[in-house]
């Protein structure tokens, strides 16, 4: 992983975290135990299936530039899949205190977004590499007679 890609994760990992603690804290007092349990559980989800999505794409990025777009549309809907999937696996379960779960999962995940795209706004990424462009026009200049 580059810098600038660990950067841009824990752009994204610092404040969802700060909003998983803060989940966690309301779910205990509103919910008890079983709500913090609901919401710690709901903040991983998050964590985990962002996080890997990101690192998923990082790679791909890197490996595959011509598949970025495609893989992150791919990931989006492995993402809602995945999340669905683990819903209904868990839809009547007295483990945890669902609603705790839900608003967490759907607080986590909105902070991860808006932390997301600001991390990328405030990026000084390169879309055109110039040392490339140098060479190519170095390239042309000596090929004209």
């Amino acid at each position: 992983m580059q810098s600038n890609d660990a950067r841009l994760f824990l752009r994204a990992l610092v404040p969802t975290l700060v909003a998983g603690v803060l989940g966690v804290v309301i779910s205990a007092l509103v919910a008890g135990g079983k709500g913090a349990l609901g919401a710690v559980v709901g903040v991983v989800l998050v964590l985990f299936v962002m996080g890997l999505s990101l690192v998923v794409l990082q790679q791909t990025a890197k490996k595959f530039p011509e598949l970025f777009q495609m893989m992150g549309l791919l990931l989006y809907a492995v993402q809602i899949l995945f999340v669905a999937v683990f819903l209904l696996a868990f839809k009547n379960t007295s483990l945890f205190d669902t609603k705790a779960f839900a608003f967490t999962l759907l607080g986590a995940t909105l902070v991860w977004i808006a932390a997301q795209a600001r991390g990328y706004m405030k990026a000084k990424i390169l879309y055109v590499d110039p040392d490339a462009a140098e060479a190519k026009s170095a390239e042309t200049a000596g090929s004209t007679p």
